[in-house]
């Protein structure tokens, strides 16, 4: 399965509204996932990815599209 089918299971197992199709629009006006959901999300990243992310790295700008998730985990999986 490819990062972006991944993070997007992994969004829609969170999501309290349809994932967005579009993976650059925004998943907090969506509805799809809010500030308190970014949390539960960065644990499931992390187990499903094997990677971490600091605490400073936690913030919803980071995590807004699943482009800029995909994008991200790569970077992590990269460093």
């Amino acid at each position: 399965m490819s990062t972006i089918d991944t993070v997007r299971n992994l969004v829609a197992e969170l999501a309290q509204a349809p994932v967005p199709a579009d993976a650059d629009a925004s998943l907090f006006e969506a509805g799809a996932i809010d500030s308190f959901g970014v949390m539960d999300l960065v644990e499931r990243l992390e187990e499903a990815f094997g990677i971490q992310i600091p605490d400073k790295d936690m913030v919803p700008r980071k995590f807004e599209t699943l482009t800029k998730i995909v994008t991200y985990v790569d970077q992590r999986q990269g460093a």
